[in-house]
């Protein structure tokens, strides 16, 4: 008999779990998406994000039917899906940024070198106008890594990444067009005789 009480027991904890909406688990699963949003979930654990969104939007549909367990089960699904887009946020972040400084110092050492070819070429004697395109490069090149500090220091991990790669590009055109017009003023190598 005291087993069945407390089966009974059981039965109508579960029922009377089920017969009210999961307002608090629901809660919960709008906190922890709103936690995951400003974690930058939305932007680096998107799958993860949208997931957790639109479970959390099917358990609302679930209270406006009455399927309660249903509900439920999304708000909780909602919930570890936003925890999970949060920390995968957290960690892709760690990781973009790692890489973002690691190619900054590489193109800025790149800029270095570039910098002193071109003051090499100018020191030759090489025309304004030979060397023209390359200062421009160079100088659109710096004002973009400068901006792609900035944005790593922000956290706009992939706009920074974009910047970098225009600023490689162009320094490498750069410095190929200053080698080009210095070896063609050197002239064809002199034959020893």
């Amino acid at each position: 008999p005291s087993m069945l009480r407390a089966c009974l027991f059981c039965s109508l904890v579960l029922l009377s779990a089920c017969a009210e909406p999961p307002s608090r688990e629901m809660d919960q699963a709008q906190g922890a998406i709103d936690a995951a949003r400003a974690a930058g979930a939305d932007r680096y654990a998107t799958a993860q994000y949208t997931a957790a969104v639109k479970a959390l939007d099917s358990a609302h549909e679930a209270v406006a039917a009455r399927d309660y367990r249903l509900a439920l089960n999304y708000a909780l699904d909602s919930r570890d899906r936003a925890q999970n887009a949060a920390r995968e946020a957290a960690s892709e972040q760690v990781a973009l940024r790692s890489s973002s400084e690691r190619r900054l110092a590489e193109l800025t050492a790149m800029l270095d070198r570039a910098k002193q070819r071109l003051a090499a070429a100018e020191a030759a004697r090489l025309p304004r106008r030979v060397l023209a395109a390359p200062r421009k490069a160079i100088a659109e090149a710096e004002a973009s890594l400068q901006k792609a500090g900035t944005g790593i220091q922000e956290g706009e991990y992939r706009a920074s990444q974009e910047r970098l790669s225009e600023s490689a590009a162009k320094l490498q055109s750069a410095i190929a067009e200053i080698e080009t017009a210095s070896k063609a003023r050197a002239g064809p190598p002199r034959r020893s005789s």
